[in-house]
Order: C-alpha cells, then structure tokens, then sequence
C-alpha cells in the first residue's frame, strides 16, 4: 500500500545508484526495448521516482522521443509494493504532467510482460496493434542477384543525417529513430551498413548481436528506391559480414511491406508477439 510518508518527484542525478537497485529486481520492471539503459535517461523529461523515507522505491521514465511519443522506457518497484497501486500513484501525476507539457502526445509502450500489460489496460491504454517476431535459418535463405544499380557500403556517422530522414519517411513519425537514436544504435551495433547510389543514400541497415545470432534491429528504405531490391541485398550483405547462421528481426502484424520482403528473404513468424499499447493524452 502506498503510504502518506511518500512523495512522488522528478528524478535526480542522485537517484542513480537507487535506481540501479530498482533495475537489479528484474521481476518488479518493465523496460523499453531500446538503444538507452533506464540510467541513461535519467535527466530528462518525465521521468518521476517515488520515495519513501529518502529511499526512491519506484520510478517512471517516458520521455518523448521521438517528438509526441512518449515511450514508457522504464517503470519499477520494490517488491514490497503493490504493483497496481503504485502504478496507479505514479501514473496519476505522469498523465497530468505530460498533458500540460505536451497536450499532442501520446504515451506508448511495448508490453513484453503480462502484469504491465494488464495495469496498462486497467488505466486506460488501448491496443494499437502487435510487434511480431520472425527468424531467418541461413540454410533456408534464396539466392538474390547481386545488385547492379546500387552499392552497399559501411555506415558512417555522417550518414546519420541522411538515414533519420530515410527513417521518418519509411516509418511515419510514430515509428522512426530521431538521430540521436539512430547514432547510438549505431555505436552498439555489430553491423551497420548503407545502400547507396548516384543520388546518395537510399537505404539502410543496423543490427546487433545476441546469444542465438544477430538481430536485424533497423532496416529502412527510401520509399521512391523500394522495389529495387534493396533491403534484399541488404539483408544478404549482412549474413556475409556477420557470417552468422540466425537471424531475427521484428515488424508490425499491419506493416504489409515490411513483412512480404521477410517472408521473400526466408523469414517465419515465430508465434512470439508482443501487443503495443497507447495513451492518447488529448
């Protein structure tokens, strides 16, 4: 139960190594699949902690980014409290907060736990629509031809520039990777390449690695260049690089295109999905 000698505020650089404890109940947490460590976001906006006798025993991050999405990078707690009422408590001034602040926003959330799913629900989030899962077997993949009107070619930090505007064009502004994103996914990655032709950039790649391979974490073409086989040859160039022999990757259940250029390369669904949700604060 939340108690009268708590207090809910902002986060401060102090509440960095609380915050870590929070992180170490890996049961009491929901986190964002993202490129930023809750730590890492600490400083900006929205993002609350409640206290209890000086100790910070739940928190709350969702910042925009990109700009009028708000994604709920983390939420956790100790597990003495009450996931519902705590939610609930934090949740109360974070909608208000952000109302004022940003009244075009919506907060959102990838709900890869069922007990977030449900508090989300009961508070008023609707369903958006499903990230599902797909898994590449290398021994399953076609042949392609390779490219003749186009090059592929490492990223470089001076592509970012030109890649988020790829981004924004390829996913819509709900979606897309702001710059900053897109540089730090790069500096995590194990493989980053770019598609290139007479024009400049016109797609690209970005993936990291993992225990069962490698993770095709961004891959986005210039709408005009799509039906030129570029994500294809992408694709390709990067089971070459990596040399790995599985490869994942995720879509949306509506995006058509996304999904009938995986399933031409070799991809299946593997049945694993995980629901969107959404707040609409106006």
């Amino acid at each position: 139960m939340i108690k009268f000698n708590t207090q809910l505020r902002h986060v401060e650089p102090e509440d960095y190594y609380q915050i870590s404890s929070l992180i170490f109940h890996e049961a009491n947490i929901h986190r964002h699949l993202d490129w930023r460590s809750p730590l890492e976001w600490i400083g900006a906006p929205n993002y609350w902690v409640l206290e209890e006798y000086g100790r910070v025993t739940a928190a709350l991050a969702c910042p925009e980014d990109p700009p009028r999405v708000a994604w709920i990078r983390f939420f956790g707690h100790q597990p003495h409290l009450s996931p519902r009422e705590t939610w609930m408590a934090v949740w109360e001034i974070a909608r208000n907060e952000i109302s004022r602040a940003s009244p075009q926003a919506q907060v959102a959330s990838i709900a890869t736990k069922q007990w977030f799913q449900n508090l989300l629900l009961s508070s008023g989030f609707e369903l958006k629509q499903n990230i599902v899962l797909l898994e590449l077997m290398i021994d399953r993949l076609p042949s392609f031809s390779a490219p003749q009107d186009f090059r592929i070619r490492p990223m470089h930090d001076n592509d970012i520039s030109a890649i988020a505007n790829i981004d924004i064009e390829a996913f819509g502004w709900f979606w897309h990777n702001t710059a900053d994103a897109l540089q730090r996914a790069h500096s995590l990655s194990v493989s980053a390449t770019v598609a290139e032709d007479d024009s400049g950039v016109i797609g690209y790649q970005i993936s990291t690695g993992n225990s069962r391979g490698t993770h095709l974490a961004r891959l986005a073409v210039k709408p005009e260049a799509q039906g030129r086989g570029v994500g294809s040859a992408l694709t390709q160039d990067l089971i070459q690089r990596t040399g790995t022999q599985r490869l994942s990757v995720n879509t949306q259940h509506d995006n058509a295109a996304s999904l009938a250029l995986y399933k031409k390369i070799g991809f299946v669904r593997t049945g694993e999905y995980f629901p969107v949700l959404v707040y609409p604060i106006s």
